[in-house]
């Protein structure tokens, strides 16, 4: 998921916006469906600076929108709290009945919290709308192996693959392509504003939107009708509320005005924090990852610039590689809470390698300015070149300023580029990417699911969600190959070819990879992160 997405698709990203006033929160229940009254007692206020896009699964592909819908929609397949291995969510079963068909059947008397019945038919409209909309900041890149969606009965739904053997579409169905929604409140063919799905009650998740200032106050009510694999919740009033400032979100669970921090807390921060006593830091494991996108048609020498040349754009691609010093960036900018990532896919995940750190800079993950000077030259690219480079300042923690900054150090350091840094927050951020406005500028992806076909399809494949026109045959090629290896060594084998062409090819220049980190008072349990890299908030109680 996009940190972007994203993320990208990143998924898938993420962060925030709007504190709200110090006042006493009132929290407001949910009318009609039968919503309140259905979790355990008390109630929670968990604080994030993570952004929402939309509320509609269909166009938003970010670690914020993802974490609200996590907790209001329905999935046909998800995991326990605490396990990353997908299972049935408001399903009763869920296979294979052929090489190229999934079967889902939907328990029997599902609802939504506006009453509206839960059906088959729901199923099928949720995931041809994904696929007819196809939005730039959506996740439908990750349907790229659905063929149709058939709903024979009320309760059964069979999805017909492209081709056989898919190894990740039930993971794709726990992923953010896999909300499903009410086709009597959702448009089929186009973004439902916020505002009517929270006025139409169309959820059917372990939790019900009451109130919903977007980005400032959403209060979240158990719903009684969710039949699935996360059960009640515990708490069944909790608040989210959004922060401008990891400072502020800090000091609001320091001082115990809220009851959890998730999302984007300074590594200055989270050290100072687990001295506290009257707080708990909890880890959970990795998967973030932060990198740098370049835009094929508007880079230096792309494809649509004056002097288009794709030797030279490669030469530039390559000598940012070549001088980016990672070690630095994590050591200075993040005290090493994150780490150096020198491939597509982070160690920890089946697959991963370190192509980039071979490839590059010294050789052994350093930068070189030799090797750079010595690439452009062969191109006979001029130098410096003038890099326009953007960031966002909001949706990734406020360390992503000096991140940039230390980018652009590196990049100038020696002369070779001449870097124009600039940055806009994520709401227009995120639809500015889409649109070719930056040539190349930086992203983050938190995954959809713990497979290495999470950190490629999205970001490489033909139509992929990073829209930065790069595309090419042979990687998309193998990526529909390893999607379908049923031997896990063949597989593995596809999974390094993609990322040892990719790497000849930087479509992204990786940089870092990161771990889960969340904050909750010492009278907190519950809060797990886990390999779903999902929030979960039906375990959390006081």
């Amino acid at each position: 998921m996009a940190s972007a997405f994203g993320s990208a698709r990143s998924r898938r990203l993420g962060v925030a916006v709007g504190i709200a006033a110090a006042s006493a929160l009132v929290l407001a229940g949910c009318a009609g469906g039968g919503t309140s009254g259905s979790g355990g007692g008390s109630s929670l206020i968990v604080g994030t600076t993570d952004k929402v896009t939309f509320l509609d699964p269909a166009g938003s592909y970010d670690n914020g929108s993802f974490a609200v819908m996590n907790q209001v929609f329905p999935f046909l397949m998800n995991s326990k709290v605490g396990s990353g291995t997908v299972e049935p969510d408001i399903a009763s079963s869920a296979k294979f009945t052929s090489d190229t068909e999934y079967t889902v059947t939907l328990k029997p008397g599902l609802t939504f919290a506006n009453g509206n019945k839960l059906t088959s038919s729901d199923v099928k409209f949720t995931f041809e709308r994904q696929l007819k909309i196809n939005d730039p900041n959506g996740p439908a890149s990750l349907l790229g192996n659905l063929d149709s969606v058939d709903a024979p009965d009320a309760r059964t739904v069979v999805f017909r693959l492209k081709k056989g053997g898919d190894q990740t579409f039930p993971q794709v169905l726990s992923s953010p392509a896999g909300p499903i929604v009410d086709e009597q409140v959702f448009s089929a063919d186009k973004i439902t504003q916020d505002a009517a799905i929270v006025k139409g009650k169309a959820f059917a998740g372990p939790f019900s939107i009451g109130s919903y200032k977007k980005n400032n106050l959403v209060t979240l009510s158990a719903f009684s009708g969710y039949d699935g694999l996360l059960g009640k919740p515990k708490t069944g009033d909790i608040t989210l509320k959004y922060f401008t400032s990891s400072s502020n979100l800090k000091l609001e669970v320091q001082g115990g005005g809220i009851d959890v921090a998730y999302r984007s807390l300074t590594p200055t921060d989270i050290a100072d924090l687990k001295t506290k006593k009257s707080v708990k830091v909890v880890d959970g494991p990795g998967g973030e990852i932060r990198y740098i996108v370049f835009n094929f048609d508007t880079q230096p020498y792309g494809a649509k610039t004056e002097g288009a040349d794709p030797a030279k754009a490669l030469a530039v691609r390559q000598a940012v590689a070549d001088l980016v010093d990672r070690a630095a960036i994590a050591k200075q900018v993040y005290k090493n809470t994150y780490t150096p990532l020198y491939s597509y896919v982070p160690q920890g995940v089946r697959g991963a390698t370190e192509v980039l750190k071979s490839e590059y800079g010294d050789g052994s993950g350093g930068p070189s300015l030799d090797k750079a000077k010595a690439v452009l030259q062969a191109a006979g690219v001029s130098t410096p070149v003038t890099l326009k480079l953007q960031y966002n300042p909001d949706h990734y923690g406020e360390g992503s300023a000096d991140e940039y900054a230390l980018v652009k150090s590196q990049l100038e350091d020696g002369g070779l580029f001449a870097v124009d840094l600039a940055s806009t927050e994520w709401v227009q951020y995120s639809k500015d990417r889409v649109k070719d406005v930056y040539p190349a500028y930086q992203l983050g992806w938190f995954p959809d699911y713990s497979d290495a076909d999470n950190y490629l399809t999205p970001f490489f494949a033909e139509g992929n969600f990073l829209g930065n026109r790069y595309s090419d045959p042979v990687v998309t090629q193998l990526i529909q190959q390893q999607q379908v290896e049923g031997d896990p060594a063949k597989r593995q084998q596809d999974i390094e070819d993609i990322q040892a062409a990719v790497a000849k090819q930087l479509s992204t220049v990786p940089l870092l990879q990161g771990a889960q980190v969340a904050v909750v008072g010492k009278d907190v349990s519950g809060m797990t992160l886990d390999p779903s890299f999902k929030l979960r908030l039906t375990s959390l109680s006081k």
